[in-house]
């Protein structure tokens, strides 16, 4: 298993790694979110653009992620337009994804980006491609905010983001009963132990799917979702208690 390293992190070693949302309107907001971190067991910080009010003029993007940089130190960011047919707050064209996604890679103030790995294939693998040619590393995404798929279609997903070249595929599925939260658990576990070659990240949303965001070590996915103050995602608990529920589990494995 190959693992993926960002600054000071090492992502798929060791215990599960803990990233924060930032979710702030404005600049200033989004700074006074990110000044509160270097006192909180936060590894990654993933800046959700989409909740940004002047997220389509992307020179005001760059220097937001520039001024975000300098407040973060050396803590990773992670840049993530989730479109509104993901759960995201807004929409957004193809190209202007593409388009924006390449221009943050190439600012030099991200570390990774997320792409949506069903945006089509082509765009996705020129953001990939295009990031990757920056330094910078690509988690490729699918939310599915309905249901949870079937164990082999969830296989089928990470597998694809995989072929298409990302570092780290992603997917997060919201579970109608436990049962379901089983189905998401036994789908990381097939992938971790038969197709992965690299860390991935799985999650069953909700408060029905929390033990999900708990028990990556265990069953193979590297890195969990906490929320400091507001959460991007159902199921996001803070990231003090996660931390203490992880450090348990890592010890005593």
């Amino acid at each position: 298993m190959n693992t993926v390293h960002v600054r000071d992190i090492v992502i798929g070693e060791g215990r599960p790694k803990i990233c924060v949302p930032i979710v702030g309107k404005t600049r200033m907001e989004i700074l006074a979110e990110a000044s509160r971190f270097s006192a909180m067991p936060v590894d990654l910080v993933e800046w959700r653009v989409d909740w940004y009010t002047d997220v389509f003029s992307t020179d005001k993007v760059i220097e937001t992620a520039k001024r975000l940089r300098e407040t973060l130190g050396n803590i990773p960011v992670l840049f993530t337009f989730r479109t509104s047919k993901e759960g995201g707050e807004k929409a957004i064209s193809p190209e202007e994804y593409k388009n924006l996604n390449i221009a943050l890679a190439q600012s030099g103030y991200v570390d990774l980006v997320d792409v949506e790995a069903f945006t089509g294939n082509e765009i996705v693998k020129e953001i990939i491609e295009n990031a990757h040619s920056f330094g910078v590393k690509v988690i490729a995404s699918n939310h599915d905010f309905s249901k949870t798929p079937e164990k082999d279609e969830i296989v089928n997903r990470l597998r694809k983001m995989q072929k298409l070249g990302a570092d780290i595929p992603k997917i997060a599925v919201m579970p109608t009963c436990r049962q379901d939260v089983l189905t998401l658990l036994t789908a990381t576990l097939e992938m971790t132990e038969n197709y992965a070659d690299r860390p991935i990240i799985t999650m069953s949303m909700a408060g029905t799917g929390v033990v999900s965001r708990l028990t990556g070590e265990s069953f193979g996915s590297a890195l969990t979702f906490g929320a400091a103050s507001q959460a991007s995602a159902p199921g996001q608990i803070g990231v003090e208690k996660l931390c203490q529920v992880l450090d348990i589990i890592h010890e005593s494995l």
